[in-house]
């Protein structure tokens, strides 16, 4: 989704917004348990044991209704509303490491919160970079992922091991996580934390998957603009695990047990994520842009034409590897010298993988996210076989899934192109 539809979408939020502010605040409080009380008051206390903790959630932890708006691959992109291009705009969504603003869980559309304890309030001013690491990112979906795993974990930990079924927001149809029992007697407190904990980042990153899809058969958050130029973006999944393990690391240090304390410690641990993955200017992340114009995207295009993104990442899984701009594209671009000095170090792509296994426990055999395709979204699924849909479908299907839609994709781009050329021809 653009920024041009954030500031349609603002204007009819406002006041709303201003009137009740962003979710409500929420905590955990960790009570502990004999074994922990046992652990403690002794000579050499067990630290595992040190875990063995309740969780009293005062209210319940909720899970985000909607996404942030998100950015739609590129720079200073043209815009239409309906028909109608909008004169003189270029929508540019590209912003340097140093202007990230603090974290505010469930943010949506609207994001102010405090910097650090007594701070200023800032926004958290989403947007794309590039890093030399981590390609383009996509800060809007690194936030989204990582506020659906902190809401999943509470509840999962609660009731590990037990069944349970835990309610999403609708897309394309009615979706839900299937928690199975399974033995925990054998894991130590600590171990099943950990376990909540991978099962939580798993999971959420899966409905960062499921989104993709969704926009691609139609799903929009708003309904007069087409997300269809935002399925499949080749920096949105990269972004969405990004997100999932900054949550890891913050459900593993208990640095997310209030709304304040997640918010405070997200922006630390984003910012440092950021770094580390060595983000480049603004200038530079625009020059890039340009590099891959005509390539990954087709800046002739205008918001919201599907067209106007030409490399789509279809290759859905745990494991995602980012792009990043090949010097042969990078140094055929008039900017190649505000570029050249990114390229005069060898720098290998960092990958990011989450667990299947973890203390023995199976994620997959014992968490599932199940989609059904609402009736007014059928009709977009013609082209895939009906067994893999039609009775619902789950994370172990969406990648055969998105194959079908590579294939249609490749049809009807190359029908688009043919029908440009013919247009051209008869002018």
């Amino acid at each position: 989704m653009s920024y041009s539809l954030q500031m349609i979408k603002a204007l009819g939020f406002l006041v709303v917004v201003l009137l009740t502010g962003c979710s409500s605040d929420w905590q955990v409080r960790a009570l502990p348990n004999d074994a922990a009380i046992g652990a403690v008051l002794d000579d050499e206390p067990d630290l595992n044991q040190l875990h063995a903790l309740s969780l009293q959630e005062l209210p319940l932890v909720p899970i985000p209704k909607a996404v942030r708006p998100c950015c739609a691959f590129g720079n200073a992109q043209k815009v239409k509303v309906g028909p109608v291009p909008i004169p003189f705009f270029r929508y540019a969504n590209t912003l340097a490491v140093d202007s990230v603003g603090p974290h505010a869980f469930e943010a949506g559309t609207f994001s102010f919160q405090k910097d650090a304890p007594n701070g200023k309030r800032g926004t958290e001013h989403n947007g794309q970079m590039y890093t030399l690491k981590g390609g383009f990112i996509d800060l809007a979906h690194v936030r989204d992922t990582a506020d659906n795993a902190i809401a999943l974990f509470y509840r999962i930990y609660p009731k590990l091991g037990q069944v349970q079924t835990i309610k999403l927001p609708d897309e394309i149809g009615p979706r839900v996580i299937e928690l199975s029992a399974f033995d925990t007697s054998d894991l130590t407190p600590r171990q099943q934390w950990e376990v909540a904990a991978a099962m939580a980042v798993r999971l959420a990153y899966f409905m960062a998957e499921a989104h993709e899809v969704a926009q691609w058969h139609g799903y929009r958050s708003w309904a007069p603009w087409s997300e269809t130029v935002s399925a499949y973006s080749p920096e949105d999944l990269y972004s969405n695990m990004l997100g999932a393990k900054i949550a890891l690391g913050l459900i593993n240090n208990n640095l997310a047990m209030s709304k304040e304390l997640y918010n405070q410690h997200m922006s630390q641990w984003l910012a440092a994520t950021l770094a580390w993955l060595e983000p480049v200017s603004i200038k530079q992340t625009n020059a890039l842009f340009d590099a891959v114009d005509g390539h990954w995207w087709d800046s002739n295009q205008a918001l919201p034409s599907k067209f106007m993104l030409l490399k789509r990442h279809y290759d859905l899984g745990d494991r995602q590897s980012p792009y990043l701009v090949p010097k042969s594209l990078a140094e055929q671009d008039e900017s190649w010298q505000v570029l050249a000095s990114l390229y005069s170090n060898e720098v290998n792509p960092h990958v990011l993988s989450l667990s299947r296994i973890i203390h023995g426990v199976e994620i997959d055999t014992v968490a599932s996210q199940k989609l059904v395709v609402a009736d007014k979204f059928q009709a977009s699924f013609q082209h895939i076989p009906a067994k893999l849909w039609q009775q619902g479908f789950t994370q172990a299907d969406f990648k055969q899934i998105s194959d079908y839609n590579r294939v249609q994709d490749e049809l009807e781009l190359q029908q688009h192109r043919q029908a440009e050329q013919a247009s051209l021809e008869a002018q």
